[in-house]
């Protein structure tokens, strides 16, 4: 294939990538206190010998309170910091991949066992658990023990936490900050009228359903360096009739985009037990597709993206601009290196891995 859509270069907020393959953030469960451990420098290492454009670290809790589970890797203070710092230099040393970070906050989905331990919520007077908050007192699940509903001052600590967070990323030289604005957690909890009950400025409309959102994302923006991007990871739909649909993501892109967003990257779900999810292969893709069409900024696809032809069709078909992997890409961490091979084109590649490159693809491995 001549000059495949998938390995042409991309610009997003003025960060070079190499092709339009991003590593999705995946959490991992496996932090100390929020510190990132040795096994973060195993998986973000590998992966980022992989060949794709861009790799994201997992979802970061800009608080402590705000990690889905007591194992999630969290940047709130110095400690949290030091110990992404030495994983991040490690990974450095070796590959010069963008890196990009996603920055989080679980809401009334945090305090959580690890999901190979169960993943049932824990309480907050269980030894590894805690009072969680969301923008309403509804829990997730009926029996579970319910979120405490922010008030302003509370409202004012997250914004000012993820602030926080973007200026230690900047620190660490990290080259893009994404929001989870998806999957149910903090951002998207405010997003969608299931979860949002609220009376006050930040609750009923559309428009105080996103305010909160748009403040963190300003308050962020403001905070990571102007010449680097920011963006935006966002569920198109709760699929569940009442709640958050891809009309108001559409709305709520256009919102971003008018502040500076640098791109959008469209999932879904994760926000109700009652969701009805059509799985299967770019069962997500239509949601990406309508949020281009509405905007101009770059749009990820994700979901069950596993086919080197299926993903460049996405791209070159114009349903996104980049499509992004994760159990894909754990499950084969050389995934762009056959890609590239299977479609005609070339990835970087370590020069200690040179001498694995099949004779019959011997322009695989570009400088």
């Amino acid at each position: 294939m001549a000059n495949p859509a998938l390995f042409q270069p991309l610009s997003l907020g003025g960060m070079a990538l190499p092709n339009r393959i991003v590593i999705a953030p995946m959490c991992q469960y496996s932090a100390q206190d929020g510190c990132m451990t040795d096994w973060h420098l195993i998986h973000l290492g590998q992966l980022a010998l992989s060949g794709a454009g861009l790799l994201t670290i997992e979802a970061t809790a800009v608080v402590p309170e705000g990690r889905i589970t007591w194992a999630d890797v969290g940047l709130w203070d110095d400690a949290t910091e030091a110990a992404m710092a030495r994983v991040i230099e490690s990974v450095r040393r070796w590959s010069d991949m963008p890196i990009a970070i996603q920055l989080a906050h679980a809401g009334r989905k945090a305090s959580t066992e690890r999901p190979w331990d169960g993943g049932a919520q824990l309480a907050p007077d269980h030894a590894h658990g805690w009072q969680t908050v969301a923008p309403s007192a509804v829990p997730f699940e009926a029996h579970e023990v319910s979120p405490v509903a922010l008030d302003r001052d509370g409202l004012a600590r997250v914004r000012d936490a993820f602030a926080e967070a973007a200026k230690r990323s900047a620190r660490l030289g990290l080259d893009a900050v994404q929001l989870h604005g998806a999957h149910g957690y903090l951002l998207h909890q405010f997003l969608s009228p299931l979860s949002n009950r609220r009376d006050d400025d930040y609750g009923g409309s559309l428009e105080n359903r996103m305010r909160f959102p748009l403040e963190v994302f300003d308050a962020v923006r403001a905070a990571f360096p102007a010449d680097k991007p920011v963006t935006m990871r966002v569920s198109g739909t709760d699929w569940v009739e009442g709640g958050w649909d891809v009309e108001q993501t559409i709305a709520f892109s256009q919102a971003l985009e008018a502040r500076g967003c640098a791109a959008i990257h469209v999932s879904s779900g994760g926000l109700h037990p009652d969701q009805k999810i059509p799985v299967g292969p770019n069962y997500q893709v239509p949601l990406a597709r309508a949020v281009k069409q509405a905007t101009t900024m770059p749009v990820v696809a994700v979901g069950l993206i596993t086919g080197y032809e299926q993903a460049e069709a996405i791209v070159a078909t114009d349903d996104a601009d980049m499509i992004a992997l994760a159990r894909t890409i754990l499950y084969d961490p050389r995934w762009p290196w056959h890609a590239a091979a299977e479609l005609g084109a070339q990835v970087k590649a370590a020069p200690q891995y040179l001498r694995s490159q099949p004779r019959r693809f011997k322009d695989l491995f570009g400088e």
